[in-house]
């Protein structure tokens, strides 16, 4: 009965005409639920380890292309003012500010992961392997977003202090405000830098979880070797 379960589970895995490999390799299949998870759960583990630490990292935002905050609209035109009137040094100095805010959210990040890691269930791990090329970030941000906002929205705050992004944007802010004929802003900086750090995370999870369902080198290790195999079938 127990073997039939296990079948039925796999069928949407394996296409039939790798079932009867399956049948003839029973043992090792009774292996196959466990593995699957295992092995996404790793790919997962690496992305977090490998790729969200380097974000953490000084200038991990502001030097990486991919992910480096820039600024949100009605900002522009305050970069662009400034910029007209000599200030491109200001400009330039809130621009990394509000990236050092993200590099130092996302620490707070990984025991998050980790949690959503470890609550994935053997549907979701047969899910995300046949799924597309970043199902697994998928998984990841649809599971974690709400905590994550949670977490990063405070810890960025805080943050704005801890850089000292709040006195370079409030002065950035106060002198784009006393420009002639301009129209003032006050921007939600928080909320704004919130999203796109959480943006930044997932983006760089996805690279890894690219890198390894597409090169078989990045398979470092035989549980990944195995179970992204059953993906390169599909």
């Amino acid at each position: 009965m127990r073997k039939s379960i296990l079948l039925l589970a796999l069928l949407p895995v394996f296409g039939c005409a790798e079932m009867q490999q399956v049948l003839q390799q029973l043992p090792q299949t009774q292996q196959m639920g466990l593995d699957i998870s295992g092995g996404l759960k790793e790919a997962l583990n690496n992305g977090i380890s490998k790729q969200v630490s380097k974000l953490t990292a000084v200038d991990g935002f502001f030097r990486n292309e991919a992910v480096k905050i820039l600024l949100p609209e009605e900002l522009k035109k305050v970069d662009a003012g400034l910029r007209k009137i000599g200030m491109s040094k200001l400009a330039d100095d809130g621009l990394r500010a509000i990236n050092r805010t993200a590099e130092d959210a996302v620490k707070e990040a990984t025991p998050i992961f980790v949690d959503a890691v470890k609550n994935m269930s053997f549907a979701d791990a047969k899910n995300i392997l046949m799924g597309n090329s970043t199902a697994a970030t998928g998984y990841l941000q649809s599971s974690t977003s709400t905590a994550l906002y949670g977490k990063f929205n405070p810890v960025i705050k805080n943050s704005f202090a801890k850089v000292g992004a709040d006195k370079v944007w409030a002065n950035i802010i106060t002198k784009y405000n006393s420009i002639p004929f301009v129209n003032k802003v006050n921007p939600d900086l928080t909320d704004y830098v919130t999203n796109q750090a959480m943006t930044g995370v997932f983006k760089m999870i996805a690279v890894e979880e690219k890198e390894i369902r597409g090169n078989l080198s990045a398979r470092t290790s035989t549980l990944l070797q195995q179970v992204f195999a059953i993906q390169d079938k599909k």
